[in-house]
């Protein structure tokens, strides 16, 4: 087990990005908070630290159990970090799901003159 790990290898270590280069990218773009605060990808992270991952529209929260710099199976991910996203946040994901009013089928082209009428009626 490591005693010092960049944030960027930590999030790649426990399978939250693909890369990472990704994981790095993420810092930069301030989708990496700790404590409410963006970080750098060469931030040290520690036991107890609270990561929140932004991947909209969802803001997952992570809270640090172990520190590992070298890649694992997902089994063993459960022994470095737990996941404490609230389910708030995760039924965002239910909702971003659901059609919005008036969104039509790709490829079905433009409404016909009947059916923007039909719209336009149902709407006021």
């Amino acid at each position: 087990m490591a005693e010092n790990v960049r944030i960027d290898k930590f999030l790649w270590s426990v399978r939250l990005f693909k890369t990472r280069n990704l994981a790095a990218e993420a810092c930069e773009k301030h989708h990496i908070l700790i404590g409410d605060m963006p970080v750098k990808p060469s931030r040290m992270v520690k036991i107890g630290d609270i990561l929140i991952v932004k991947k909209l529209p969802v803001y997952y929260s992570y809270e640090v159990v172990g520190l590992i710099d070298k890649r694992q199976p997902a089994s063993l991910v459960k022994d470095y970090i737990r996941d404490i996203t609230s389910q708030e946040e995760l039924d965002k994901l239910e909702l971003a799901k659901i059609p919005t009013f008036g969104q039509r089928d790709r490829g079905t082209g433009r409404p016909t003159k009947k059916e923007r009428r039909d719209i336009e009626n149902l709407m006021h």
